[in-house]
């Protein structure tokens, strides 16, 4: 039996839960506590030593890392999500790679400093989020002008590249991310909300983190 260790405030846990879906596997999603530290505790540890979400248990074979885990779980079932053939992989890496390292490393600042740390009585870091928005200023165009060329990210199939972004961008009405100047990515998300490997996991994530927030959620440890 599959279980994927999670939380729905963490991106990288909601890619791993999404990835899921698409691929229809019977699995269950083990909601870890992280507010008090359950990915902490001695059990996990066993799990995933880094003691962060996500984490995955096939039975018995342990994965962390959400990318190492969606990249998996599609190799383990055939889909094309994550294609077989070497070029068309290597161009579904190549979004992934962009969405984690250039939109998620400075995306994330934003939505930390502006959402999680007030709550747990942190200081805010005012140059995280200037940096990370003027940085977003760069790269959301990218992916802009990628999906005025393809239906989705890679192509006009989705791959997994579309589901990484996607849950990267989860919470940025949240944290207060202005996505309008980009229509073409804003169609996108809207439509990949409507399919059913998303309903099927979150009727609207923006109301279920607020409820979250509002109950004093702290912030994620994910990877």
């Amino acid at each position: 039996m599959l279980t994927i260790y999670g939380s729905d405030l963490s991106g990288p846990a909601i890619k791993a839960r999404l990835t899921a879906s698409f691929l229809g596997l019977d699995y269950t999603w083990r909601h870890l506590n992280l507010r008090e530290r359950e990915q902490k505790s001695e059990w996990f540890l066993k799990i995933n030593p880094v003691g962060k979400v996500p984490a995955m248990d096939d039975d018995g074979f342990y994965l962390f890392e959400s990318n190492a885990i969606c990249k998996y779980l599609c190799d383990k079932h055939g889909s094309s999500l994550y294609p077989k053939d070497t070029k068309a992989r290597a161009l579904v890496d190549q979004w992934i790679d962009y969405a984690t390292l250039h939109i998620g490393a400075n995306f994330i600042p934003v939505v930390f400093n502006r959402l999680f740390a007030p709550l747990r009585g942190l200081p805010v870091n005012d140059k995280a989020i200037t940096d990370g928005l003027e940085f977003l200023k760069q790269y959301f165009p990218v992916i802009e002008n990628q999906l005025a060329r393809h239906e989705y990210i890679v192509a006009d199939e989705i791959s997994l590249a579309d589901i990484v972004l996607m849950a990267l961008l989860e919470p940025a009405e949240m944290a207060r991310i202005d996505l309008s100047a980009y229509p073409k990515l804003t169609a996108w998300r809207a439509g990949l909300k409507k399919r059913s490997f998303y309903t099927s996991c979150y009727k609207e994530y923006g109301e279920m983190l607020k409820a979250s927030l509002k109950a004093g959620a702290q912030a994620p440890a994910t990877h």
